[in-house]
């Protein structure tokens, strides 16, 4: 299945009934835009202790441990599937649960943010509020690391050339995902992003939730907040039991990967 949320594009593999056998070299085929389908992440359904269990791949044929808005967008087409409007999904990063929030919307608790630097992880001890960078950014772990720079103007940064910078920094050893943040308004965020692994994207689920959790943590907004992307708007809640997180998805289409290329690939 090829999937969106606003523009942050997936592959979606139905695993369940027969192992796909997803190797990096065949994820980084399928996500080539011009002799593959094209991805940001690559999503494995698989079966698991709760109603599906969810691996991430990234474009470049590394592994993620989370992706927020490919949760989303499995999550509704679980529950298109079996009417129901809950959900209980597992990934690397551990248990998430999903809802139906009305108006074609769905919810996603991505769970509990990772605040200390082992955990992110950084490669030393240090404070994960205001790193020693320049620009003193907000380390945040959702599963995978994220770096959330805070702005004046979130459209000037010239992401191609500040991501990569940043992404393959000494103090993140697993690389991490960058985010320009610029507060537009109250408890209103515009933030752009870089994904390790992948790019430039239009939108990213757990970098809006880091994004969100590291304003709060610096009094710069409460913990509920909307995000704009550069493909549409994300909303954030952090609360006691996690981080949530709702938007729109899309079911763009579904298809089948030719025995030939599989061969060619793995």
């Amino acid at each position: 299945m090829k999937m969106h949320g606003l523009g942050n594009d997936f592959v979606v593999v139905d695993g369940r009934a027969r192992d796909p056998g997803i190797t990096p070299a065949l994820a980084r085929a399928i996500g080539d835009r011009r002799r593959g389908i094209g991805f940001d992440q690559l999503a494995v359904i698989e079966n698991g202790a709760g109603d599906a269990h969810l691996v991430f791949w990234n474009a470049d044929g590394s592994f993620s441990g989370a992706c927020g808005n490919a949760t989303r967008c499995i999550a509704r087409h679980l529950m298109d599937q079996t009417g129901r409007t809950e959900l209980h999904l597992t990934t690397a990063r551990g248990d998430l649960y999903a809802t139906d929030a009305g108006n074609g919307l769905t919810s996603v608790n991505m769970g509990a943010p990772q605040l200390d630097w082992q955990d992110i992880p950084l490669a030393e001890i240090m404070d994960t509020l205001e790193l020693p960078i320049e620009g003193q950014p907000t380390a945040t772990g959702m599963g995978n690391p994220h770096c959330t720079f805070f702005v004046e103007d979130a459209e000037a940064v010239p992401l191609e050339t500040f991501g990569p910078r940043y992404e393959y920094h000494p103090l993140y050893p697993e690389r991490t995902n960058v985010q320009v943040a610029q507060i537009i308004g109250d408890n209103h965020i515009r933030m752009r992003v870089w994904e390790r692994g992948v790019g430039v994207t239009l939108a990213s689920g757990s970098s809006s939730c880091a994004t969100a959790v590291a304003a709060a943590r610096r009094g710069l907004t409460s913990r509920k907040v909307r995000i704009d992307l550069d493909g549409g708007t994300l909303d954030i809640d952090w609360r006691n039991d996690g981080v949530w997180m709702t938007g729109p998805t899309t079911h763009v289409s579904d298809g089948t990967i030719t025995p030939a290329f599989l061969e060619a690939h793995r």
